[in-house]
């Protein structure tokens, strides 16, 4: 009941912050709902989990979906057009600005009760929140889209430049971070309202600190002199994400469980997602030990065998022996497995090709993926079991290795082996790239096979910007949309679409969606005037393949 009771007083105060805009001063008092919370007396606490836990949603549901298909992470083998094939269509943000608003109230009653805590959280989220729709979109609604409540209540707020939000997310950060640095923790103190770090001021000093290195990284092409001045002042701090530990993350629960999961007897999310080869040859090229981590062995693996008088055996073998058994449900496949048996099928190289690996993945945006490495039951009712999918950590509700991570420390410490590359930072950026490599590891419970992995072709240090990014984007897995940045900026790893995408490159930026072409025409068609159209921008300047201004003139990530 008490949770109940909150649940029901959080969605007040959040009907509260988009109401008020359009409530007319002349309501009588019969208008008012006596049930109401006031925005005088409303407790930021009940709003701060609901933001958080949003974002990091959000954030997660993009990394393990769309953003994984673009940067080839996974692939998908059924409802794959947006996955695979990116075509997409008009994306609204509305998710994103209700968090905005919810953060801004928290910020101005922090300023009003002078709570330097959640005054910092709020500039820390604020800035984040924004930076990624800056990200995602372009030009966007900044220095005009909080102000609904204010006196000139702006409902169709003008867009600020790419340049200008990532600019002011600078400064909102640096602000967040002299905030945290001053603030008394004891006074108004989160505590588990805050489920990032359970009211731990040190820690979210680190996260936006960190937040500053990420956000001024996106500007190296741009305005690198900008990026330079501000990575090195974090760095000088000390004070940024260097463990798992300090990571600003969120689990997962069997009430709020993670989004493949098989919930009750519903495994189609789950069993659709499968590693990409492009990820996958890397994992294999490199002995990567998270490999057996993230993803299972094929159920019935293919064995050459040129004395088959046909391309293929119509049924599969159980521990080498021949049975009339075509494929078997999911379940029964993993059940039999687990108990030590052992599935094969025998095809013969000379007829037909074949995929005989353990681990098997499917290229990117091939054609017909439920049929890839010879399924012999197509279709998205039954698990290719000659196709690897995910590993059984993602099936389950909940998993501790399993998480929302919002900035991981191996992103931060691949950030400053980039900064040191660039000369940017003093310091060893082999120093930092290892420490990338060594975090990114814990993370998945594979620290103690660190040294062997370190000192591998491929993975030890060769000091260039294209094996950090490298090691960066295999790290980032199930947190693509970084990795889809950096590809973005860098050209690195080097992509290739496959034969089934929309366009022969992969994309660069959401379209603006329906809501804002609607409702605030006027200011989101201006912006669109400021986006470079490619020559892959078949539906026109609001398209994803349109350069937004932080790629103008960059030459990155593909030329036209």
């Amino acid at each position: 009941m008490k949770q109940s009771t909150t649940m029901r007083t959080m969605c007040l105060i959040l009907g509260l912050t988009v109401c008020l805009a359009g409530c007319d001063e002349s309501l009588t008092e019969t208008n008012v709902n006596p049930n109401g919370v006031s925005p005088e007396t409303a407790n930021p606490n009940l709003l701060l989990p609901n933001v958080l836990r949003g974002f990091a949603r959000d954030y997660t549901n993009l990394g393990e979906g769309n953003a994984a298909g673009v940067v080839q992470h996974m692939q998908e083998d059924g409802w794959y057009t947006n996955y695979n094939e990116h075509r997409w269509g008009a994306t609204d943000w509305t998710n994103y600005y209700q968090q905005l608003n919810n953060m801004q109230f928290i910020y101005e009653r922090a300023v009003e009760n002078d709570q330097g805590f959640h005054q910092g959280i709020a500039l820390t989220m604020r800035g984040l929140i924004f930076g990624h729709v800056a990200d995602l979109w372009g030009d966007a609604p900044y220095s005009q889209a909080l102000r609904i409540r204010d006196e000139e209540s702006i409902m169709t707020p003008a867009y600020d430049s790419q340049q200008d939000i990532y600019l002011g997310v600078l400064e909102e950060l640096k602000e967040a971070v002299s905030v945290f640095s001053s603030a008394n923790p004891s006074v108004a103190n989160p505590g588990q309202s805050d489920l990032y770090y359970n009211g731990d001021i040190e820690a979210w000093q680190r996260f936006a600190n960190s937040l500053i290195l990420r956000y001024a990284m996106r500007l190296s092409e741009k305005m690198p002199d900008v990026a330079e001045s501000h990575i090195s002042d974090a760095f000088a701090s000390g004070l940024y994400i260097e463990t798992v530990g300090d990571e600003a993350a969120l689990a997962y629960n069997n009430a709020d469980p993670w989004p493949t999961a098989a919930v009750g007897t519903d495994a189609t999310d789950f069993r659709r997602r499968k590693p990409a080869n492009t990820l996958l040859d890397k994992l294999i090229e490199y002995d990567d030990p998270r490999l057996e981590v993230w993803f299972a062995p094929v159920h019935v693996r293919w064995v050459e065998d040129t004395s088959l008088g046909e391309a293929v055996e119509p049924t599969i073998r159980r521990n080498g022996d021949l049975t009339s058994i075509i494929s078997l449900p999911d379940e029964q496949f993993v059940a039999e497995i687990a108990a030590g048996n052992t599935f094969t099928r025998h095809y013969n190289p000379d007829l037909i090709e074949r995929d005989s690996r353990e681990y098997v993945g499917l290229p990117p945006a091939m054609l017909g993926p439920d049929t890839h490495n010879g399924n012999p039951t197509p279709g998205q009712q039954v698990q290719n079991q000659h196709v690897s999918q995910l590993s059984q950590i993602f099936r389950e509700t909940a998993n501790d290795m399993v998480r929302s991570r919002i900035i991981s420390a191996s992103e931060v410490h691949f950030i400053l082996a980039e900064a040191a590359h660039r000369g940017w930072i003093s310091g060893s950026g082999e120093e930092h790239y290892n420490n990338g490599v060594r975090q990114a590891l814990e993370a998945w419970g594979r620290g103690d096979q660190y040294e062997d992995y370190i000192a591998g072709d491929g993975v030890a240090w060769e000091g260039t910007l294209e094996q950090i990014i490298e090691q960066k984007w295999i790290a980032s897995f199930l947190m693509a949309s970084e990795s889809w940045f950096d590809y973005r900026r860098t050209g690195y790893p080097e992509l290739e679409a496959g034969p089934g995408a929309a366009q022969s490159v992969p994309p660069l930026r959401y379209m603006y969606g329906e809501n804002e072409l609607n409702a605030n025409s006027s200011n989101v068609r201006e912006a669109m005037q400021r986006l470079e159209e490619s020559s892959y921008s078949s539906v026109g300047a609001n398209s994803p393949w349109s350069r937004p201004w932080l790629l103008q003139g960059t030459g990155k990530p593909w030329q036209d």
